[in-house]
């Protein structure tokens, strides 16, 4: 599966995905500071899930009701960083064929999918 991190997503996360053979291309390493817009746009463009911590895309998905291939909301807070890639690549490999044109949300102990209006 192809992925955007965001550049608020940790390292160890883009890195586990990597390893487990997903594309992953990472804000971080590309342009830093790049406007929510802007990534949106290319994760559209790339086909490609985007995966943030930043919870403004869900303002722009659902009340500005922007389109958006897919989002994965990471809401990890307080959870060891160390522990974080394993909770993530884990939800993505249960139910990352479901994550395409959905909003998906990750959080200690649930994990919550809603699809995306058309």
């Amino acid at each position: 599966m192809n992925f955007v991190a965001d550049e608020g997503v940790d390292r160890q996360i883009v890195t586990r995905l990597r390893e487990e053979r997903h594309a992953v291309w990472y804000v971080a390493e590309m342009e830093r500071g790049i406007l929510d817009d802007t990534v949106l746009e290319q994760t559209n463009q790339s086909e490609a899930v985007l995966i943030t911590a930043d919870h403004d895309f869900g303002e722009m998905v659902f009340r500005e009701q922007r389109v958006a291939f897919g989002v994965i909301l990471i809401r990890l807070a307080g959870i060891s960083p160390s522990l974080k890639p394993a909770i993530v690549a884990d939800a993505i490999t249960k139910h990352g064929h479901e994550m395409p044109g959905a909003f998906t949300v990750i959080s200690p102990g649930a994990i919550r999918i809603r699809r995306l209006p058309a």
